[in-house]
């Protein structure tokens, strides 16, 4: 676990493709208790530590996760994300290029929770939800792309989704059709940056996540932007 950003109020970690952010089924250890283990240790804090989760990453994602280390800033911020408050930048690694360099896309999407799998619509169908983002191509390869993406909305496997709609879909990611997975079990999606004032001290807050140290591929890109 790379901590990226720490104060009193919030803690921001980089989060490896393998990492989940909260428990599930699996029943591997998420990031919320290994940042509770870290706190406990650094400050020598008696009883239960408090780590709030305030958004996701899917698990085949890498790059940066926010935390709230006390209550207030929990509900201040979730109160952020849910009016869309906080800015997050991600870069999708793809093989196919897309048709523009520039654009912005708003489908309809409907969530399979049996299939754990989302599926995207040009028009509204029964149970969807609308999802807008909007992608920018910042630097390439002999064979491959990559998108920086900003969310409007926050559906489940959204980037993921639209972008294979539209024709990209991302390095080693099979469940939504690109051809072969990525050696690490991962994905080439990466969370790179969260903006967002402060849910306590009202300052400008803006974080950054390294790509994944061990991949050559994210490396290169990361020198050309």
């Amino acid at each position: 676990m790379t901590v990226l950003y720490e104060d009193n109020h919030i803690i921001a970690v980089n989060k490896t493709c393998s990492e989940i952010v909260q428990g599930d089924k699996t029943g591997d250890e998420p990031l919320s208790e290994t940042i509770k283990k870290y706190l406990k240790v650094k400050y020598n804090k008696p009883g239960e530590v408090f780590c709030g989760v305030t958004h996701r990453l899917d698990r085949p994602v890498s790059g940066v996760v926010l935390f709230a280390r006390t209550s207030k800033a929990l509900s201040r911020l979730n109160e952020m994300f849910k009016t869309q408050q906080v800015k997050k930048t991600y870069w999708a690694l793809v093989k196919n290029p897309p048709f523009e360099s520039e654009g912005r896309l708003e489908h309809y999407m409907v969530r399979n929770e049996k299939q754990n799998k989302s599926v995207v619509y040009d028009k509204m169908v029964p149970n969807a939800k609308k999802a807008a983002l909007s992608y920018k191509l910042i630097a390439q390869s002999d064979t491959y792309y990559l998108l920086e993406v900003h969310l409007e909305t926050g559906r489940h496997h959204q980037i993921r989704c639209q972008l294979a709609k539209m024709g990209c879909p991302i390095k080693g990611d099979l469940k939504y059709g690109f051809a072969r997975s990525n050696p690490n079990g991962g994905i080439s999606l990466h969370a790179r940056n969260i903006e967002f004032i402060h849910p306590v001290s009202k300052e400008l807050i803006q974080i950054t996540a390294p790509v994944p140290e061990d991949d050559k591929l994210w490396l290169t890109f990361e020198k050309m932007v």
